[in-house]
């Protein structure tokens, strides 16, 4: 019989539950520091977590892959573009041959909220669509909007008549 309640006893629910309104928006200051010092707690605990799992992975955060080429001098004329992935599948760049002996190749997303920038010819430069952002076609820096970065670099290299991707640059400047 021990799960039957004693006789006048309260059940269990009643002592448990308040009815009372007041008694149940009433938090103690022994709870409440309770509740701070266990969410500090765990937020400490997951940022060290966080920390020690980046000092381990210790990997670019742009992995290099295997060369590959991208376009050939002649299929890319002056103030032609071409689109490619680099270093993964997923990461969009443009290609610009802004000159006879001058090309860059960036990143695609824009470094304020990832929209994919286009080369607008006429002006010269990189432009994203969403919030107006330009970027220089030459070094890939800033030139007004909302973007506070310049775009990542991909590493280009001449082998005779082709480009290659060698890498991704990205910049030191915040």
């Amino acid at each position: 019989m021990k799960d039957q309640p004693r006789e006048g006893a309260l059940p269990l629910w009643r002592e448990e539950i308040s009815i009372y309104s007041a008694d149940e928006r009433y938090v103690s200051r022994r709870q409440l520091a309770k509740f701070l010092v266990l969410t500090s707690l765990g937020m400490f605990v997951g940022n060290v977590w966080i920390l020690v799992k980046s000092w381990l992975a210790r990997r670019p955060a742009y992995p290099v892959r295997p060369v590959g080429t991208l376009a050939t001098l002649a299929e890319l004329p002056v103030g032609g573009v071409k689109l490619f992935r680099y270093p993964g599948p997923h990461d969009p760049c443009i290609l610009v041959r802004h000159g006879e002996d001058a090309w860059a190749a960036y990143s695609q997303k824009c470094t304020h909220l990832s929209c994919a920038v286009y080369y607008a010819h006429e002006s010269g430069r990189l432009e994203c669509p969403c919030h107006e952002g330009l970027f220089s076609v030459k070094d890939g820096r800033v030139l007004a909007g909302p973007p506070q970065r310049p775009l990542p670099r991909i590493i280009l290299e001449r082998r005779g008549d082709e480009l290659v991707a060698t890498g991704v640059k990205l910049s030191e400047e915040a």
